[in-house]
């Protein structure tokens, strides 16, 4: 095992007794050594990061959500999908769980396999970005990784007394200027309601490419798609992640931070598509997924949908 855990019994759900007609539960495979590469699934049960950030906590039960969400849904890959357990933070050593998933995301990353990891507070990114960086030291030139973070916050939050799920992308700014790589970041569905103005600087001082959410509408889906598209044919790698308070509160009402306006899953489907079939997608993460506070598990539906899309026809 590369994780602290596996519970293959949360997969399970109906079976339909006509031909070809599988569902998750039926398919996807304990991760174990010289898998065939595919889609391996990663938790990282943590919201230390939220309770430093005085969120709402419960995030640590996203990722048993999202699989019993995922379970009962169609199959349609003909790549495999693996499941390789779950990360726990253990006396509340944020740090320490973050960097034994880092080690679990290089290793997957080594194997051939799309780690898709499923949070746990948004914290959950800075030890999934350590892992793909693990990934290229070493392998030469310095990789230029760019990051797609669909957020209603830019979490760059100062990181030198707590590092916390605020502060994810500020540590990964620094990480970058310490190796003299390249910091490529943007933050799409931001909430000018929800970020201070010390914030929007901080993400213009560092280059980031910004669209608020009021700014993505059916109008504006071709720019903003086309713009995402080419922000990633210009990295070598690119890490998505998705922190689920992106969208209103209406769709996803079980996360630390419920957003006011937010983006509808079907605007933020098609630019997630377009990232997908970008041909340089290395890393997924969904972080945020609080069930204490879900609505019939609205948010967990909502949190398998995006990642039933992202893995509908990707090569993994």
């Amino acid at each position: 095992m590369i994780a602290d855990r596996l519970n293959m019994d949360t997969w399970a759900g109906r079976v339909d007794p006509e031909p070809d007609s599988a569902r998750w539960h039926q398919c996807i495979q304990p991760w174990a050594e010289a898998a065939a590469p595919g889609v391996a699934l990663l938790g990282f049960a943590c919201d230390e990061g939220v309770r430093r950030n005085q969120g709402r906590t419960g995030a640590a039960g996203g990722p048993l959500a999202m699989r019993k969400a995922l379970a009962s849904l169609a199959w349609h890959r003909a790549a495999p999908a693996w499941d390789a357990g779950d990360i726990h933070c253990e006396d509340s050593d944020l740090e320490a769980a973050q960097q034994r998933l880092a080690a679990a995301v290089s290793r997957l990353l080594s194997d051939g396999h799309l780690p898709i990891v499923l949070g746990g507070g948004h914290e959950v990114a800075f030890g999934s970005w350590s892992g793909l960086a693990r990934h290229f030291e070493g392998q030469g030139a310095a990789p230029r990784i760019g990051i797609v973070n669909f957020d209603a916050h830019f979490d760059l939050r100062d990181h030198a007394t707590v590092r916390s799920s605020g502060t994810p992308f500020s540590q990964i700014a620094e990480q970058c200027r310490q190796r003299g790589w390249t910091f490529d970041y943007a933050c799409i569905g931001v909430s000018r309601a929800s970020n201070t103005r010390a914030l929007f600087q901080r993400a213009a001082e560092l280059g980031v490419l910004v669209r608020e959410d009021h700014e993505i509408r059916e109008s504006t889906l071709q720019v903003i798609g086309d713009e995402l598209h080419y922000f990633a044919l210009r990295c070598d790698a690119l890490y998505l992640t998705i922190d689920i308070d992106v969208l209103p509160a209406s769709e996803a009402p079980g996360v630390s931070a419920p957003a006011a306006r937010g983006v509808p899953i079907h605007l933020l489907e098609p630019l997630v598509q377009r990232l997908r079939d970008s041909g340089r997608l290395r890393l997924v993460d969904l972080a945020e997924l609080n069930p204490s506070f879900d609505i019939d598990n609205h948010t967990a539906k909502a949190a398998a949908r995006l990642i039933h899309t992202l893995t509908l026809t990707t090569h993994y």
